[in-house]
Parts: structure tokens; C-alpha cells; sequence
């Protein structure tokens, strides 16, 4: 493409520039938030996994304590 030449087609070659410029800092905004999105559903989903574990071991152990002992006689 040839150089502008008028002070409008600078203009105008000015601001799609800067558009380009905004739409870019846009999609790196959304996938930085995205990013965070993910990462923090994934420290949820293993903190649900781990507070399942101690319900479920919790459980064991009560089940544990409350079996009757076998007679030795």
C-alpha cells in the first residue's frame, strides 16, 4: 500500500492503528482472565477432592470405632 499522503488518510491510518492496538490488549485481557478462571477452578475442584477424602476417611473411622469386638474366648 502506498504512504498516506493527506492529513486525513493520516488520520484516519492513525486511529485503525490504535484500534488494532485496543482489540489486541482486549484478547490478551480475556485470556489473562480465563487463565485465572481456570486456575481457580482447579484449586476448588482439588479442595472439594480433598475435603471429600477427610469426609470419607472420617467416616471410616467412626465406623471403626463403633464395631464391636470380637469375643477371645
Amino acid at each position: 500500500m502506498t504512504e498516506p499522503t493527506s492529513y486525513v488518510e493520516q488520520q484516519i491510518q492513525a486511529r485503525i492503528a490504535a484500534a488494532k492496538v485496543r482489540v489486541q490488549a482486549a484478547k490478551e485481557r480475556r485470556d489473562d482472565f480465563a487463565a485465572a478462571r481456570r486456575r481457580g477452578l482447579a484449586h476448588r475442584h482439588a479442595r472439594k477432592l480433598r475435603n471429600q477424602a477427610e469426609a470419607e476417611r472420617r467416616r471410616q473411622e467412626q465406623e471403626a470405632e463403633q464395631l464391636p469386638l470380637p469375643d477371645t474366648q
